[in-house]
């Protein structure tokens, strides 16, 4: 699936089980839940907190997946294409970070 198809998946999905969008606010702070998930399981699993037995079953890759999900509701709801903001985004990190990341002593 693209970007696109995904964007056009979400709107079809909101607009029908859905119902509607939640303001653009709400879906901010709902994203922002999302990436705080996401979070925590990192600072869990690959970082040095431990899970609580609770927290024990929980599926990194279903949390990024809504974190995406919100992303492009936000990118719908404003009009964003993400593969035209993506392609522009990396063109410009393209010509920005030439040398920068080669010539890096810290990444040597």
């Amino acid at each position: 699936m693209t970007i696109k198809q995904a964007q056009r998946l979400i709107d079809k999905w909101i607009n029908t089980t859905g119902i509607r969008y939640f303001n653009e606010l709400t879906n901010t702070a709902i994203l922002m839940e999302e990436v705080g998930e996401v979070a925590r399981i990192m600072a869990r699993k690959y970082g040095e907190q431990s899970f609580k037995k609770s927290d024990e079953e929980v599926d990194l890759a279903d949390e990024m997946a809504d974190v995406l999900f919100v992303l492009m509701c936000l990118a719908n709801q404003t009009g964003i294409d993400l593969t035209e903001a993506l392609e522009k985004n990396l063109e410009k990190k393209s010509i920005r970070d030439s040398d920068r990341h080669k010539n890096n002593e810290k990444l040597k």
